[in-house]
C-alpha cells in the first residue's frame, strides 16, 4: 500500500489550480486522512498471534508528508477482531499505542474508529479482518446473532442489532462487550483522550456505518443499483417484530418482512412494495414495518452511544466542563462531558433517491421517502448524546450515475446537511471512492463549504485514503488540500 512512499517523501505542494473558486467561507475545513485498513495486523511471532504495526518506516515517512502538507490528523480503524482477538476481555492495544505515539510525534491528531465489524466485504476493502474468533465461535453456536435475509443467508460482517440485549457473547450482551472494549481503549489511552485523540467514532454496523447490511457487494449477492433486501429474519429480529405487531393489533404482520419487496438486484418498479404509486410502503402495513425496522436501528445507536458516553464520562477519564449553571439556592451545577468527541458514520445510500419510495434507503434502515425525512430522528438522537455524524459520498455528482438508478448523491447530501444544521449536529464528510480528478475535488469543496446558510457545511473532511494512489497524485492532492484549509476570503 505504501510501497512508493519513499520516492515521494520530498514532494512539495504544487500551486493550487483555480477552477471553480468557492465563495463566502470565512474559515477552512480541517482535513483528516484515513490510514490503510491493515495498518495494524495480526501476525504469528514466536508461536503466538499478536497485533503488530506493519510498514513502520514507510508509515513514518507518510505521516511526515501529511504533517508538512497541512493535514490535521488521521483516521484509524481500531479493529475489535485484532485488539480483543485473544479472548473475551483480553485486550492488546500495544500496536495502536505505538502508532498513536508516532502520529503524535508528527503533530497530528487521531480519529479512532471502534470497528466492531469485519473487513473485506465493502467497496475499497483491500484486506480481510474477521470479528474476534471467540465472537465467530459464538455465532457458530447461535447463528441468529448474525443478520439474516429472507433466504436464510447469514451475514457475518457484524452482529444483528436484534441481539443487542441478549447475553450471547460469553455471558455478555453485544452492547456490554462493545462498551467494555471502548472502556479498555479509554483505559489504555487516557493520557491522549482530548489531546492527541480528538474523536472516538463508534462503529454501528457494516463498514462501521449505522445501517443494515442490505447491499452486500463483497459476496456477489448485490450489484449497484439494486434496491437491496430487508435484514430481519434472525430469531431475535423476528421476536421483536412479533412483539411490535401484537402491540399494533395486527399479529399477522409479525411473521417476517414484506413478501413483495423483491430481491437484492430488483428495481423499485419491479416490486409491489417499492413502486412509486400504489406501493405497499405507502400503506398502513408499510408504515408500521418501516417504522419498526428503522426504529430498531435508531435504538441500537441510542443504546451504544449511551454506553460509550457513560464509559467516557467516568470520573477517572478526561472530561471537559460543558456548562456552569447557578441554581436558585445559590449553588452551582457543573455539567461535564467527555474530553473526546463522540461520533458515528452514516452511509450515503443515494441510489433510488429520486423515486418516491427511496427503496435502497429503506432496506438499509433509513426511513426516508419523498414524504418523510428519515434522517431527522437520527440527528435528534445524536443531539441528545452530543455526538457528531460523518457522511459518505461528498465527492459525487448526480450526472455521474446511470439514469435507471434514479441516483442523487447531491440531493441526499443537501438533505442530510440541512437536517444536521436544523438540529444543531456537527457534520463531517468522507469521499466514498478514491478519486483525484478535478470534478471530485470541486464537488468536495462545494460540499465542505455549503451552498447556503440553510444547507449547512462540513466541520471536517476525512479523505480516503493514504497509500500509493495518494502518493501518485500528491501534487493534485496538495492543491486540493490548500483549497480546503486556506479558502478564499
Amino acid at each position: 500500500m505504501l510501497s512508493r512512499i519513499y520516492q515521494a517523501s520530498d514532494a512539495r505542494m504544487a500551486p493550487a489550480r483555480q477552477r471553480a473558486r468557492i465563495t463566502a467561507p470565512v474559515r477552512g475545513v480541517p482535513v483528516y486522512v484515513m490510514l490503510p485498513l491493515d495498518t495494524v495486523w495480526l501476525l504469528e511471532r514466536d508461536g503466538a498471534t499478536q497485533p503488530l504495526l506493519i510498514r513502520e518506516k514507510a508509515m513514518e515517512v507518510g505521516l511526515e508528508m501529511l504533517s508538512r502538507a497541512g493535514v490535521d490528523g488521521v483516521m484509524i480503524d481500531v479493529w475489535w477482531g485484532i485488539a480483543e482477538h485473544a479472548g473475551p476481555g483480553h485486550y492488546d492495544f500495544s500496536a495502536y499505542r505505538k502508532l498513536f505515539e508516532q502520529v503524535a510525534s508528527k503533530g497530528l491528531k487521531v480519529q479512532a474508529v471502534m470497528s466492531f465489524h469485519a473487513a473485506g466485504n465493502n467497496v475499497g476493502d483491500c484486506c480481510r479482518i474477521s470479528l474476534p474468533r471467540w465472537v465467530v465461535e459464538a455465532g457458530e453456536a447461535d447463528p441468529d446473532i448474525f443478520f439474516t435475509d429472507s433466504s436464510g443467508y447469514r451475514n457475518r460482517e457484524c452482529l444483528s442489532i436484534g441481539a443487542d440485549e441478549q447475553p450471547v457473547l460469553a455471558g455478555r450482551t453485544p452492547i456490554q462487550a462493545q462498551a467494555d472494549f471502548i472502556a479498555a481503549f479509554a483505559d489504555e489511552f487516557g493520557d491522549m483522550l482530548g489531546g492527541v485523540i480528538t474523536e472516538v467514532t463508534v462503529g454501528m454496523g457494516p463498514a462501521g456505518e449505522l445501517r443494515y447490511p442490505s447491499y452486500p457487494e463483497g459476496d456477489g449477492r448485490w450489484r449497484f443499483p439494486g434496491i437491496g433486501q430487508f435484514q430481519c429474519y434472525d430469531k431475535y429480529m423476528l421476536a421483536s417484530l412479533r412483539e411490535a405487531a401484537l402491540a399494533a393489533g395486527h399479529p399477522e404482520w409479525g411473521h417476517g418482512g414484506p413478501h413483495d419487496s423483491g430481491s437484492y438486484n430488483s428495481h423499485s418498479s419491479e416490486t409491489g412494495f417499492f413502486k412509486s404509486y400504489g406501493g405497499s410502503w405507502d400503506t398502513e402495513y408499510g408504515r408500521f414495518f418501516l417504522n419498526w425496522y428503522s426504529g430498531l436501528l435508531n435504538q441500537h445507536a441510542d443504546r451504544l452511544l449511551g454506553a460509550a458516553r457513560q464509559v467516557l464520562s467516568a470520573r477517572c477519564r478526561p472530561r471537559t466542563m460543558r456548562e456552569a449553571r447557578e441554581l436558585s439556592d445559590g449553588g452551582m451545577l457543573y455539567v461535564f462531558e467527555p474530553a473526546v468527541q463522540l461520533g458515528i458514520k452514516l452511509a450515503g445510500v443515494h441510489w433510488w433517491f429520486k423515486s418516491r419510495a427511496h427503496a435502497a434507503e429503506l432496506t438499509a434502515g433509513y426511513y426516508n421517502t419523498r414524504e418523510r425525512n428519515g434522517y431527522l430522528p437520527i440527528f435528534e438522537m445524536l443531539k441528545r448524546h452530543g455526538a457528531t455524524a460523518s457522511f459518505t459520498c461528498v465527492e459525487m455528482r448526480d450526472c455521474e450515475h446511470p439514469i435507471e438508478g434514479r441516483c442523487s448523491p447531491e440531493g441526499l447530501l443537501n438533505q442530510v446537511l440541512s437536517t444536521a444544521a436544523r438540529v444543531g449536529v456537527p457534520m463531517s464528510g468522507e469521499n466514498a471512492l478514491q478519486r483525484y480528478d478535478q470534478w471530485a475535488f470541486d464537488k468536495i469543496c462545494d460540499s465542505a463549504f455549503g451552498q447556503s446558510v440553510m444547507a449547512g457545511r462540513l466541520e471536517k473532511l476525512t479523505f480516503l485514503r493514504m497509500g500509493d494512489m495518494m502518493i501518485d497524485n500528491w501534487s493534485a492532492f496538495g492543491a486540493f488540500l490548500q483549497r480546503l484549509t486556506c479558502p478564499p476570503s
